[in-house]
């Protein structure tokens, strides 16, 4: 009760102070000395009045900000202490149910400044942004002659005769770690004697050059090789003829790739090269992803890269940037105000990375070239002109020939120095190719520079070495812009390599591994954390010799395995089904190790006496949340067996803010009452737990305290299921935090509040087991359309399909059309089609026709309710959380899909909306940035595809609809209003594209998706227009929340008392709720598998767009303009050491600060080694 005065009071304080600020500033303004002061000249003066007042409003409005944020801080502090438990849910007479308003306030309080950022300063005059030109060229595909996909070029032989041409040849070999072999085989048939040879040859001359990328593969060889190799590795870097490109774990693809796990392979790949090579990558190198991301860039200047390389362009983008010179540039984000993102980018201006596309564009004359084409060789060129022996004879006429190819290429670019891609996949393989090739070339090269009146000096070089002498040629130092280079921004998606052969199948291929790929990262993310923290407070307690250290060489293998996953032919679902498999296997071993890190970390953190501490392998204090069989079935639950004595739980709440969530958990028994650590019950929903959309299990319910995933139902096809109810529990879970629950078993079943469920047949007969505890009503037909709402938005659904649509927000009289139905794409009839990388449809999508009416069942109970819809090959369950805050913002959707009886068919989801979006929608790339694509009638369906990793929306001047993804798929908008996204393709056929195989290998997929209409408040065109937007904060958290799932771990002693524990918090102020913490990252020892005394924090402020409506987030939201102290951030740590870095830590950035308050900018990923101590 003085609890409640107390805030009634500080809320009263908080409005009177607001208003007094606001009559003040209002009485300043009126009261303007400036006004009298400005006399004769009208127009000019008035203007200069106006700006001065709307300077002094701003000033006023942060003033007040500022007041207002102190008075709050109070408030917090008085409300903190005062954990109230969330309020009891109560009844209407109207069947509905009703939450009291909660017991303690919570703020959405943002910077005015912090909301300039969206709408864009100064902006930016570019040379090339990416929709322009998309809508700009004609995409006619003409024959280009010898290029077909570009034109012939012609040049004057006087033109080098004042500034000779500088040719660099980059000899390299791509390695797939896992594509039609596994990554394993791979190694042993090819890659040890591609490096193996590289050694021995490399030595012979030292005028020869390589270029290597793929860590993986070359941190697995170097633990293979004797110190004497790896002393002559580090001559080879060390003299410059060994050059390490980008330096990532892999080359992961950039269209389903999250930027979490681009940036860990990066940190992964180049910790390693720190550590046993000592080098730092400079420059970038992509020949093979499908299709470029923006946010690539970016990660890689700041890891202080200068210069990157790509190939797979879009054929006809390649070409208008040929024809204009526009295939060298500085690459710049869509968002960067000045000019601190950009890096200098090197495009590919032929067909392949291959050796007949990269000498020059006439492929029959490069082709001869290639000297492992030699006659009698294994392979041969297509164009039926083999190569030739270089000899004193021939190298006259060989080499004008190749110069001749050199000059024509040259002509593309805006430099006299010229990149000459010299290899293949899996290239140099055996000691006669490097000889073949070397040597060959070297008697051209020594033919060229010995005639001074061909003016060219070719040479082999790295690919450092052509862009040093690019920079040089042009006189800046690396880093910087060229002067007279164009300034681009955007990105290359989506890439067609010939006709109308778009690569946009890939984006959804085996979605069931891009799914699991993000559960392991969400997964990954959370050990990093909770693993940094339980070892500084054990090593600040001096317990650290009985901490399982050996975690860290698990941890250490997940952050690789994950990093293996974003390969571009993993990811990606374009490898053979066998090296799936082997990915899969890789994936699934990870995640029960992290979950093992997690559980040990827990443990040691809710201890409540930390001497007490004894880790067990055998016999894990906690147990997992979920099991799953192997590596391609569903997670199946854990249910909690209640007895006499009480059962404890532990949940983690990954997110950096609190959240208030519905905590899900299964039991077997209805009689199970919740209460709080300190014994205060908790308010708990009843449900039961479905086998089938008809087969109530018994002895398991479901107690709902959570965010449990909507329903990917544990059903196989309609038939049986496990066995249990579901007890869902409101709970208030502090940010990064653990909180400690009991569950009693109790003799009546009052404590709990009981969901109930109707059920609708639609004429199909089914037998139906229900439940004693749990109310049934059986409809056996219905065509009437049913609502479900909570205190935020009532969703309506098809009485007759089950499916949603429409969606009506609080306090507004028209509802909003949201309608969703499943489609169905075939793919064409000819020669060409569909694969693991192409989608070559054979028209529209026509509507999904099951054979059987669906079954739908519609629970109603306090902290949910939920519409679940069973057809024959995706079962749907719509969820709307009767929750304060995020999770009741927002509809949780899920489709569990099996298609594995189709035959080269595509299943989508579609929504439809009154929203008039026109052609515009957007996607994020990589989960880090919205890029705005256009829907554009001249390309074909297939072309207007784009990949979701993490979110897409459409939106008018009143409204925004976003769909928000936990896994990658691929999505367009065909139409105004429309928002689709492709769920799983199988198809029978290979694409032509190497693979050789089709998709044959569908699982059992749990898709889960978020879908959240906003109110836009202060939109208009101009602002629209830009090639530029941002989610709202709202959206944001609501992506979190879908990406970061609470994880339920119960006491695994079910017989002894368990010891005493206490919630862990391990942060002591709340982090400005724009701020992401990425990761908490532990660095390695001297002893890879130890981890040292530091840690990598890694810190991302998202940019956001405050014109949607600001709703109460259910938790304390305030942003600080970037501002936030380190110092204090993590309870009973101290902060004993803070150095700024690039991104992957290869570099510090200055000197270390005497304070611990950083600042950063909106959209800005920044990296600092600490000390935890």
């Amino acid at each position: 009760m003085k609890l409640k005065k107390q805030v009634t009071v500080c809320g009263a304080a908080i409005f009177c102070v607001a208003v007094f600020s606001l009559y003040l500033m209002l009485d300043r303004v009126q009261h303007d000395p400036t006004r009298h002061q400005s006399g004769g000249n009208f127009p000019r003066s008035q203007i200069s009045v106006l700006q001065n007042r709307i300077e002094q409003l701003e000033q006023l409005l942060e003033e007040n900000h500022e007041i207002i944020s102190h008075i709050k801080d109070s408030v917090l502090e008085l409300t903190a202490h005062a954990e109230g438990q969330p309020a009891l849910p109560y009844h209407t007479p109207n069947g509905s149910w009703v939450l009291p308003p909660e017991s303690r306030p919570s703020f959405l309080s943002v910077s005015p400044q912090d909301c300039q950022f969206a709408l864009g300063g100064k902006g930016q005059s570019l040379d090339l942004q990416m929709l322009a030109v998309y809508s700009l060229l004609p995409f006619d595909n003409q024959d280009g002659g010898v290029w077909k996909q570009g034109f012939d070029i012609t040049y004057e032989p006087s033109e080098w005769d004042t500034e000779p041409l500088q040719v660099f040849v980059v000899p390299h070999s791509h390695n797939d770690p896992g594509w039609i072999k596994t990554f394993d085989k791979y190694y042993y048939d090819q890659t040890q004697h591609i490096l193996n040879s590289m050694v021995l040859k490399m030595q012979e001359d030292p005028r020869r050059r390589f270029i290597w990328s793929e860590i993986s593969f070359f941190s697995k060889w170097w633990d293979n090789i004797s110190a004497q190799k790896r002393a002559a590795v580090r001559r080879l870097v060390g003299n410059g003829q060994l050059e390490m490109v980008t330096g990532g774990w892999v080359m992961p693809d950039e269209a389903n790739s999250h930027y979490f796990a681009m940036i860990d392979q990066l940190i992964e790949g180049h910790q390693w090269l720190e550590k046993n090579i000592g080098v730092t990558p400079r420059s970038g190198w992509a020949v093979d992803p499908f299709g470029y991301s923006s946010t690539m860039p970016y990660l890689l200047k700041r890891s202080n890269l200068t210069g990157m390389l790509i190939q797979r362009v879009h054929y006809a983008i390649k070409k208008h940037f040929a024809a204009t010179q526009n295939l060298e540039f500085m690459w710049r984000q869509t968002w960067d105000p000045d000019s601190s993102t950009d890096i200098f980018c090197h495009m590919m201006p032929f067909y392949s990375y291959d050796v007949p596309h990269t000498c020059g564009p006439d492929p029959k004359i490069c082709c001869q070239f290639d000297f492992k084409r030699l006659p009698g060789g294994r392979i041969n060129c297509p164009w039926k002109v083999p190569p030739r022996a270089i000899t004193d004879a021939n190298v006259a006429e060989r080499a004008q020939l190749l110069l001749d190819q050199y000059r024509k290429k040259s002509k593309l670019y805006r430099s006299r120095v010229l990149l000459v891609p010299l290899g293949d996949d899996f290239r140099y393989d055996k000691p006669q190719e490097w000889d073949a090739q070397f040597l060959n070339y070297q008697r051209i090269f020594d033919f060229l520079n010995s005639r001074p009146n061909l003016h060219v000096q070719a040479q082999f070089g790295t690919l450092s070495d052509y862009f040093d002498a690019l920079y040089k040629k042009v006189g800046i130092v690396p880093g910087m812009k060229p002067p007279g280079f164009p300034v681009l921004s955007g990105d290359f998606f989506s890439y067609a390599d010939r006709e109308d052969h778009y690569w946009t199948g890939y984006y959804t291929s085996r979605p069931f591994y891009k799914s699991l790929d993000r559960v392991l990262e969400a997964h990954l993310r959370g050990a990093e954390i909770l693993y940094s923290l339980a070892l500084a407070h054990a090593r600040r307690a001096g317990t650290d010799s009985r901490y399982p250290l050996s975690d860290y060489a698990l941890l250490s293998n997940a952050r690789r395995n994950l990093g293996l996953f974003q390969h571009h032919d993993a990811i990606t679902g374009t490898a053979k089904e066998a090296v799936v498999v082997d990915y899969g296997v890789r994936l699934f071993h990870s995640l029960m190790n992290l979950k093992r890190i997690i559980i040990n970390a827990a443990h040691y953190l809710v201890l409540g006496n930390k001497d007490a501490y004894h880790y067990d392998p055998a016999a894990p204090f906690l147990s997992t949340d979920d099991t799953r069989l192997n590596q391609d079935s569903l997670p199946e639950r854990t249910v909690i067996k209640l007895d006499a004595s009480p059962r404890l739980v532990v949940v983690f709440n990954p997110l950096e803010q609190e959240r208030l969530s519905v905590v899900p958990i299964l039991v077997n028994s209805p009689h199970v009452r919740v209460l709080s650590e300190e014994g205060q019950p908790l308010p708990a929903q009843l449900s039961a737990y479905w086998g089938s959309a008809t087969d109530m299990v018994p002895d398991i319910y479901q107690i709902a305290s959570g965010s449990p995933p909507a329903g990917c139902l544990p059903t196989e096809g309609l038939g049986q299921g496990p066995r249990c109810p579901q007890v869902s529990i409101l709970a208030r879970l502090p940010a990064l935090g653990l909180r400690v629950l009991q569950l009693h078993k109790v003799l009546d079943g009052h404590a709990t509040l009981k969901s109930s469920v109707r059920l609708y047949l639609h004429g199909r007969d089914l037998p139906v087991r229900k439940h004693e505890a749990l109310p049934v009503h059986v409809f056996p037909a219905t065509t009437d359309d049913f609502c479900l709402e909570n205190q935020h938005l009532q969703a309506c659904f098809s009485g007759l399909s089950g499916l949603l649509q429409s969606i009506r927000r609080a306090g507004e009289e028209r509802e909003q059309r949201v309608s969703s139905e499943f489609l169905i794409y075939g793919t064409r009839a000819s020669k060409d089609k569909s694969g693991a990388y192409l989608f070559l449809p054979d028209g529209e999508a026509k509507p999904y026709t099951p054979k059987d009416a669906p079954v739908v069942r519609v629970t109603e109970g306090p902290f949910f309710s939920e519409v679940a819809t069973y057809y024959q090959h995706v079962q749907t369950v719509v969820r709307l959380y009767n929750v304060a805050g995020v999770e009741g913002l927002s509809l949780d959707v899920s489709c569990l899909v099996d298609i594995r009886d189709h035959v080269n068919k595509e299943l989508a989801l579609r929504f439809s909306t009154d929203i008039e979006s026109d052609d515009t929608f957007f996607t994020d790339l990589n989960g880090f940035q919205i890029q705005p694509r256009r829907y554009l009638r001249k390309l074909p369906l297939q072309a207007n595809f784009y990949p979701m990793p993490a979110m897409a929306y459409i939106q008018d001047m009143q409204n925004r609809l976003t769909l928000h993804t936990a896994q990658a798929l691929g999505v367009s908008s065909l139409g105004s209003g429309q928002l689709e996204v492709i769920l799983d393709r199988r198809l029978l056929q290979d694409d032509n594209r190497g693979l050789g195989q089709g998709l044959k290998d569908n699982k059992r997929t749990c898709n889960r998706f978020r879908l959240l209409l906003e109110r836009r408040t202060t939109a208009n065109k101009v602002q629209d227009s830009r090639p530029i937007s941002f989610p709202s904060l709202l959206s944001h958290i609501t992506s979190m929340h879908l990406n970061a799932e609470v994880l339920v771990m119960p006491v695994a002693q079910e017989k002894l008392p368990p010891p005493a524990l206490r919630s862990f918090l391990p942060l002591s102020t709340t982090l400005p709720c724009d701020f992401h913490i990425l990761n908490l990252r532990m660095l390695q020892a001297e002893d890879d598998s130890q981890p040292s005394a530091e840690a990598a924090l890694i810190l991302h402020r998202k940019g956001f767009d405050c014109s949607l409506e600001a709703k109460n987030l259910g938790f304390n939201c305030t942003t600080s303009q970037g501002k936030l102290v380190l110092g204090s951030l993590f309870q009973g740590l101290e902060l004993s050491s803070l150095q700024p870095t690039s991104l992957t830590l290869m570099y510090p950035l200055g000197t270390a600060p005497n304070s611990t308050t950083i600042r950063l900018d909106p959209m800005e990923i920044a990296t600092f080694r600490i000390r935890l101590g």
